[in-house]
Formats: C-alpha cells, structure tokens, sequence
C-alpha cells in the first residue's frame, strides 16, 4: 500500500464553541464526504469527542477541518489528537453521531 493509503485510527477532542451549533452534524456530513468511519459526541465538559478511521492522507485532511473550519457557528479554540495507531482494517461501517 502507498503511505497515503495506510490506515489509521486517532481520537480526537474540540475545545471551543463546539456545542449548539451542528458541529456534531457538519462532522458527520466532512467525515463521510472523505469516505471516513468513526463517531462524534458531545461531551458533559461542553466539549465534542470522536474517533477517526480511515486512509491516512484524508484523516489529515479531516483534522485540519476540525482545526480550522468545523461548523458555521462554531468557535474552535483548540483540538487535541490523541491514540494515532496504525490498523489493519476500519472498526466501523459509517460515520454515527452519538447521542
């Protein structure tokens, strides 16, 4: 496989203006746009937490959106990325967003 195309899994937490503005929903539509599983929560700390899968090069690219552009109305201060691993296959079938 081509370093683009190895797969990875990373967690990830949005700090910021996260909750109340469809950033859950716009990150389901990004995530499934570029052909990502995984998940998306809000959190009781007021933050949203997930989890990435997918080819490398478009996690990075999903990351950068969580980092810059997230939804309309939301205000990103900061996004931790935590638990990058390589895997072998996707644990996932879709892109959910948890309740």
């Amino acid at each position: 496989m081509a370093e683009g195309d190895t797969l990875i899994s990373v967690d990830y937490e949005v700090f910021g203006k996260v909750q109340g503005v469809f950033f859950r929903k716009y990150t389901q539509a990004e995530s499934k746009r570029l052909g990502l599983v995984g998940w998306v929560k809000n959190t009781d700390q007021g933050t949203v937490q997930g989890q990435l899968q997918g080819p490398i090069s478009k996690v990075r690219r999903m990351q950068e959106w969580l980092e810059i552009e997230g939804s309309p109305k939301s205000h990103i201060d900061r996004v931790n990325f935590h638990n990058e691993k390589v895997i072998l296959k996707l644990d996932y079938s879709d892109f959910q967003i948890i309740k």
